[in-house]
């Protein structure tokens, strides 16, 4: 018996991924590729995919709202994990991986349930909000620029409906959170927001070691 989470070395991390993981292929292949960019430590792990997937089941979530896709890995899971009925609508402002995302889904032949909105973040969360989405989503994801997670998260809270869930990711920041010495920006925006979380009276609250931090917030 254990009273705290276990840590992960290689060996367990891989023993886990081999007795758990069930990652089509596509998904698979799109990881991979994505493995290749400069960028590749931004792609959430493949776990922490099919962990939020399975939530998304669990809920019966039918509309699921993403800020920052990336390359698409994310937004593909949950588009596998949704009824045919069920829309994802994700934000990015970058060509280059949009079209990498738009590929795969395209392959996986979910693109007709995923509306990709390109551009600043906060600006096409409030036309969200101006088109009469507030309250109409089950399910978000909050993966982009670390400074700007608050402002997110209170788009998210207008944008998801009671009883929802707001998922938040990189709220461990790779250990850096709990480095009092370490006081850039990122990790500084990291800290003061799980700080707010924590108080936050308006949600139900876990922040779980999955990933590099999967923080859940659960709409009252």
């Amino acid at each position: 018996m254990s009273n705290r989470s276990i840590g992960l070395d290689d060996r367990l991390y891989h023993y886990l991924l081999g007795h758990s993981l069930r990652e089509p292929e596509v998904l698979a292949d799109l990881r991979a590729e994505t493995a290749n960019l400069p960028e590749a430590n931004m792609q959430i792990a493949p776990e922490q995919g099919q962990f939020m997937a399975l939530l998304a089941r669990l809920m019966g979530a039918r509309r699921y709202l993403e800020i920052g896709t990336f390359t698409g890995y994310s937004a593909l899971a949950i588009a596998l994990a949704l009824p045919e009925d069920g829309e994802v609508v994700t934000l990015d402002r970058s060509a280059q991986w949009i079209a990498t995302a738009r590929r795969y889904w395209e392959r996986a032949g979910v693109s007709g349930r995923i509306r990709l909105e390109q551009g600043e973040a906060q600006d096409s969360l409030r036309a969200l909000e101006r088109n009469g989405e507030t309250g109409r989503f089950d399910l978000s994801f909050i993966d982009a620029d670390k400074t700007s997670y608050p402002d997110y998260f209170e788009h998210c809270l207008r944008l998801v409906r009671p009883g929802g869930l707001i998922l938040i990711d990189n709220t461990l920041w790779h250990g850096r959170v709990a480095d009092a010495q370490d006081s850039r920006d990122n990790t500084r925006a990291i800290r003061d927001f799980n700080a707010a979380l924590h108080h936050d009276e308006r949600i139900d609250l876990a922040l779980t070691p999955i990933g590099d931090g999967l923080t859940l917030a659960r709409r009252r």
